[in-house]
């Protein structure tokens, strides 16, 4: 009669104890606005809410980032509304391609669509579409525990994927920005929260402060004006910064902000000495008529062009593994190339090739493979 087995209400309870408020009702202490207005979000009768005067590509943005985790939230629709929650949103760049976004949408669609309510949109269809659009709160969760996730809507469970065997999805960010996304419909959300799970990515650090530049590189060759500027590096003149370890298979992340038509490169696999010819290139020229533009794979394949924005910092992303290589930025494909020939470690290399023509750099990362 006197059992020792805790009540539901009491193992709830202590299961909510271990998650951290986002939101303290009142204010949007913990979050910014991005892209928009400070006016883009406000709080109303304890909730977070979308002010139909700001559009797309407005956004709130955590302050802080997050890998794995266990994230829930409510959300009140009523007619027609349309937002999303993004994970690992980036620094720069486009949101829900380098990182994801779950769409939150009215619509109670018979059949499952890419764009309904629950979709890992645009790319995967939710299981079943179960939101409540009557003037009702609805319950949200998303457990993000690489490469696995899964999203719950009203407590039921509307995705269950592992990202890593998705294409699409493979190389997006694995830390990043929770945000909740505007599009000019007074959608609400309330009692946000979030538990933490253990980190599991691991990256070197090739520059993200001052002190890194003299840790972790050296001039190989030229005479390139460089300028550790707080979180940017930034690069002028000519020639080349390198770094001081090798490596062979490896993932590069940096964002990058360069003048109208800059010319440089990401250099890899490269010999110190720089009259062996040994290095591969990553193009960096924003000219789309260029033969080898921003993207290239110097001298083997031209890249998509992706129209970058002089000025305005992108994510580049270089997977290189054996006699294979891939160039991301902003989130989509833009070179793949399979006939590496030097398969040898070398040396990471930015290359500073034209005066007045600046290049900077933010967060620089390397992940050996």
């Amino acid at each position: 009669m006197f059992g020792s087995a805790t009540s539901a209400p009491a193992q709830s309870q202590e299961q909510e104890e271990v998650f951290q408020s986002l939101f303290d009702g009142r204010t949007l202490r913990g979050w910014h606005v991005r892209e928009g207005p400070e006016s883009a979000f406000y709080v109303k009768d304890g909730a977070i809410v979308v002010h139909e005067g700001s559009n797309f590509p407005t956004w709130l943005c955590s302050d802080r980032e997050y890998e794995n985790f266990d994230f829930r939230c409510e959300f009140f629709l009523q007619g027609w509304m349309d937002s999303g929650v993004y994970l690992h949103a980036p620094e720069h760049g486009r949101n829900a391609w380098i990182g994801f976004y779950i769409k939150l949408f009215h619509k109670r669609d018979p059949v499952p669509l890419k764009e309904s309510a629950g979709a890992i949109f645009p790319l995967i269809a939710p299981r079943k579409v179960n939101v409540r659009n009557q003037g009702e709160w609805n319950t949200l969760r998303i457990l993000m525990d690489w490469p696995l996730l899964r999203v719950w809507i009203n407590g039921e469970l509307v995705q269950d994927v592992d990202v890593e065997s998705v294409p699409e999805l493979r190389y997006r960010l694995r830390r990043g920005y929770l945000g909740l996304e505007s599009l000019s419909y007074p959608i609400r959300f309330r009692n946000l929260r979030i538990r933490e799970l253990p980190d599991k990515e691991r990256w070197e650090v090739l520059y993200e402060e001052p002190e890194d530049l003299e840790r972790n590189w050296f001039v190989a060759e030229g005479k390139p004006k460089v300028e550790a500027l707080g979180r940017t590096l930034r690069l002028d003149n000519v020639g080349y910064l390198a770094t001081k370890e090798q490596y062979r298979d490896f993932q590069f992340h940096a964002y990058i902000r360069a003048s109208k038509w800059s010319n440089g490169g990401i250099i890899f696999r490269a010999d110190k000495d720089p009259r062996s010819g040994r290095r591969y290139e990553i193009q960096l020229h924003d000219v789309e008529n260029a033969v080898y533009p921003t993207g290239s794979l110097y001298y083997y394949k031209r890249s998509i062009y992706p129209r970058i924005e002089p000025e305005k910092w992108f994510l580049l992303q270089l997977i290189v593994q054996g006699k294979y290589c891939l160039v991301r930025i902003n989130g989509e494909n833009v070179m793949e190339y399979d006939r590496l020939e030097n398969l040898e470690p070398g040396h990471l290399m930015l290359q500073a090739h034209q005066m007045n023509r600046w290049i900077e750099y933010k967060r620089i990362l390397v992940k050996p493979l």
